[in-house]
């Protein structure tokens, strides 16, 4: 065993000390932030008592937040990933994996692969790239065990993961989306307070469109793969234990004795007919957008309608898709347990002005070319108490607004330094790597090496990138 490859074993045994479970993560910070929001934020006219039984009911009333749109949230980023996973279990999906399966011959050609095709597919929509590099990571680890050949099946697995360092330069990212929408961002200055002239949403072009986003985009694209490929060269191998079951596929199923209203559940021609309707509708939804960006149309529900439509087209029928649905369901039962638990940390940090004081102590030293680095900063930091890219957004945004209207800063440029620093600490906070690790059937400290030095890159390439443009 080389120098490089005892010194991945020992970061692997001390994240394996000292991490607990995703879920134990999440109330650990919930502890955490309610003593903090108690002695930094407590004003002087209520006792500790009275304080923190005020804290408590906001933690409780957070878990079900519904009228600042948590559950309507929640359930949006539940179809993008639910529908994202139906999308990746389809035929078309299924081949496309099969065939690049011939080329991952080794851990750094797979890694290589694994990561490439995740941050492409994750630019279209974060679930799918997720999903997909999920899958095909689980495949890999089949195949080599199969095969009875050593592999680094974490490292290939955190190369599946790495779409979540990238999701909000693309087509689903949460805060641009949300600022692309008519009326969104003045409506959210006036809810909040907040006395300037801001425009009325930031267009496509001006955001996710924009030259930064495209090159940090590329470089992301050619430097990840590239570093993974020369990690997985200086990283020890071992036996990938054989899996007691493949991996659940759909595929197209023919029932010859299936009568009465139940063949409509295998007619090609209804699901094939409802998913190019809804397809129609969408097309519709698109040429007929009349907002300030070309591409505004591209918003949360829209992609989720897309997914829907794409999914029910390329898996056939009825019956395939609710088979591929059962499948997506069971994956993603962590997060949903866990949403709450983020959505109450968020109240806290809410109600106490916590989020607002820290986000301030950051901004208040800031000018106008220096805020997009602070904010970039601080919204990595913050990421780990409110892993949610929209319930940031909404606490954040507003800051971000004013601040960038007060000093003169370039808010579309600010809006994207937000939403870097909320996707980069996705590295090292494990709690949408959980559909990844079901699928792969790893725990979470054999994937945060590897994503740990991820996040390191993405620091690199995201922070040179604000500095330069």
């Amino acid at each position: 065993m080389n120098k490089s490859e005892k010194y991945s074993s020992k970061v692997i045994e001390l994240f394996k000390k000292i991490l607990p479970s995703p879920f134990t993560i999440a109330i650990i910070l919930t502890l955490i932030t309610l003593l903090i929001a108690q002695f930094f934020t407590k004003p002087s006219t209520i006792t500790h008592g009275d304080y923190f039984l005020k804290l408590i009911g906001d933690w409780e009333a957070g878990l079900w937040d519904h009228s600042g749109g948590g559950l309507y949230f929640a359930f949006q980023m539940m179809l993008i990933l639910v529908l994202g996973h139906i999308l990746a279990l389809t035929p078309i999906i299924d081949r496309l994996i099969q065939s690049l399966l011939k080329y991952c011959n080794s851990t750094a050609s797979s890694a290589f692969i694994v990561s490439f095709g995740a941050i492409a597919l994750g630019l279209i929509n974060w679930g799918l790239g997720l999903i997909f590099g999920a899958i095909i990571a689980r495949k890999i680890g089949e195949k080599f065990a199969l095969e009875n050949k050593a592999l680094n099946y974490g490292l290939i697995a955190a190369s599946g993961y790495v779409t979540m360092m990238i999701w909000h330069g693309g087509l689903s990212g949460s805060a641009t989306t949300k600022s692309m929408e008519a009326g969104y961002i003045p409506e959210m200055t006036q809810q909040m307070n907040i006395v300037g002239e801001f425009p009325n949403a930031i267009p496509f072009e001006s955001t996710i469109g924009s030259t930064m986003n495209i090159v940090l985009t590329l470089a992301c694209l050619i430097i990840v793969p590239l570093f993974l490929y020369w990690l997985a060269k200086k990283t020890n191998l071992e036996s990938v234990p054989k899996f007691k079951t493949p991996i659940n596929e759909t595929t197209s199923e023919i029932i010859s004795n299936v009568k009465g209203a139940e063949k409509l559940d295998y007619s090609k021609i209804l699901g094939i007919g409802l998913g190019i309707s809804i397809l129609m509708v969408g097309f519709y939804k698109a040429i007929s957008y009349e907002g300030n960006s070309s591409l505004g149309f591209i918003q949360l529900n829209f992609i989720n309608l897309i997914f829907l439509g794409l999914s029910l087209t390329l898996h056939q029928t009825i019956q395939n898709f609710t088979k591929a649905l059962q499948n997506a369901i069971g994956d993603i039962s962590g997060i949903l347990i866990q949403f709450p638990f983020y959505f109450g940390i968020l109240a806290l940090m809410k109600s106490s002005g916590l989020i607002i004081l820290f986000s301030e102590s950051i901004t208040s030293i800031a000018n106008e070319f220096t805020l997009p680095i602070f904010t970039f900063i601080s919204a990595g930091v913050i990421n780990f108490f409110v892993p949610s890219g929209g319930g940031q957004w909404a606490i954040q945004g507003p800051i971000i607004l004013e601040t960038a209207q007060q000093i003169g800063a370039d808010l579309p440029k600010t809006i994207m330094a937000m939403a870097y620093g909320d996707q980069l600490t996705n590295m090292l906070q494990p709690f949408w790597a959980l559909p990844l690790l079901g699928i792969t059937q790893l725990k979470p400290h054999q994937l945060l090496p590897y994503t740990f030095l991820l996040f390191i890159v993405g620091v690199i390439i995201f922070s040179v990138g604000l500095m330069l443009f």
